[in-house]
């Protein structure tokens, strides 16, 4: 159960931090808005969204490590295996025991020596 808890949210985190970077402008993108480029009229202003997104991804990323150090662990862990077999109390099936007289011939054809 926990594992699972454990793997959907990476699986979230993951595609956050994919999303965060694809936003995430790069270092040579500010020397265009200082021209007049149109990169600087951003949703969170020319410098504004460079802090929030770095701390965010930042964050997201230190999740993502968790997140699978924690999978990893708990994938290393011995799961304990039980079978029928060991559950299931042997029985002891009682045989009689073979007597020294000849078997009764099931056929009228003689037995040859």
């Amino acid at each position: 159960m926990l594992h699972n808890v454990i793997l959907v949210i990476h699986v979230l985190v993951a595609i956050a931090v994919v999303g965060l970077v694809l936003i995430q402008q790069g270092k040579g993108a500010d020397a265009g808005a200082a021209f007049g480029g149109g990169a600087s009229s951003t949703v969170f202003g020319s410098q504004g969204s460079s802090s929030f997104l770095t701390r965010a991804t930042g964050i997201l990323a230190t999740i993502f490590f968790i997140t699978s150090l924690s999978l990893a662990y708990l994938s290393t862990q011995k799961v304990k295996t039980s079978s029928v077999v060991d559950t299931v109390k042997e029985q002891v099936i009682d045989v009689p025991a073979a007597s020294n007289k000849p078997a009764k011939p099931t056929s009228d054809v003689p037995l040859s020596d």
